[in-house]
């Protein structure tokens, strides 16, 4: 995440040309579709066409992105080892004509009156994953409508439910567990194996929300105590919205005198609250983060 805030601190739009950026391109990529699905939410109920247009945003100029964004494929594909040919895949999905039908009857199971909105989600996840509906990206989606179908189900107040990282550090049990649905029929494996992905996660974040609660209490007496300032909390609620940023952007944007902002800055700096990333030079402006924040939030001291 670190990685990202700076990217955009920085204010480089420019397309990516290495692979690190390209990185950092498809988590702002997964950032605006979630954005764009969020809005069409409030029309709209979860169904093709927010998953078409989410693949669309999440394919711009990055991996897959010659793939047809936003449209489902029209030609075989396949899972196994790179390179390998149809033979000698571990699982074929669904033939591309017959995706249209399929994609209908998943679309009609998300508004299904389920008995358990989880049971159900982990039901949606493995057959979006074994239908494979796109040509590239499919995993990225995939993870992607776990939040959305959280949020529009009410269980969670803001589709930010992330399972990614868990998924990453799981991968081959992860990949077992859905083909065993295929291979073996083992539902009761894939989803015992789901609840519990999404029980570690929970506690997760619930820990990181609350350590960023303490932080904020412990940081109000602390800003207040150093900067002598009454724009202490405006200070402090810029940074912890921004936990990286332009002084610049600080000085424009934080809706504080500029002479008492560029003191804030300093004092913060001097008492190692905030961190200089790039020094500030002529016309150029510093780059500052919270490193405090930014190691909550990575879950390791990443600053």
């Amino acid at each position: 995440m670190g990685e990202v805030l700076e990217y955009e601190a920085r204010g480089d739009k420019k397309e990516p040309t290495t692979s690190k950026e390209a990185d950092i391109w498809e988590i702002l990529n997964y950032r605006k579709a979630m954005r764009v699905a969020t809005d069409m939410l409030t029309d709209l109920p979860l169904c093709q066409r927010i998953v078409l247009e989410c693949h669309r945003i999440l394919l711009n100029s990055v991996r897959g992105h010659g793939k047809s964004p936003g449209q489902y494929r029209k030609i075989p594909n396949w899972i196994g080892p790179k390179g390998c040919p149809i033979e000698e895949a571990k699982f074929v999905p669904i033939a591309a004509d017959k995706l249209p039908e399929a994609m209908s009857r998943w679309e009609r199971y998300i508004h299904e009156d389920a008995p358990d909105r989880l049971i159900q989600l982990a039901l949606l996840h493995a057959e979006f994953e074994a239908l494979h509906p796109f040509l590239d990206g499919n995993g990225r989606l995939g993870r992607m409508l776990i939040p959305l179908f959280l949020y529009q189900a009410k269980i969670i107040r803001q589709p930010m439910f992330y399972i990614s990282a868990y998924l990453e550090s799981h991968r081959d049990e992860y990949y077992e567990r859905l083909l065993a649905v295929s291979r073996d029929n083992d539902w009761s494996g894939w989803c015992a194996f789901f609840l519990n992905v999404v029980k570690v996660q929970a506690e997760e974040n619930l820990a990181k929300a609350e350590a960023i609660l303490d932080l904020y209490d412990r940081m109000k007496t602390r800003f207040a105590e150093l900067t002598h300032s009454q724009y202490a909390i405006h200070a402090l609620d810029w940074v912890f919205e921004r936990p990286i940023f332009k002084s610049s952007d600080f000085v424009r944007g934080a809706n504080i005198p500029k002479p008492t902002a560029f003191k804030i800055m300093g004092i913060l700096k001097e008492n190692k609250i905030l961190k200089a990333l790039r020094e500030g030079s002529g016309r150029r402006p510093a780059v500052l983060a919270y490193p405090e924040l930014l190691n909550i939030a990575e879950g390791y001291d990443a600053f």
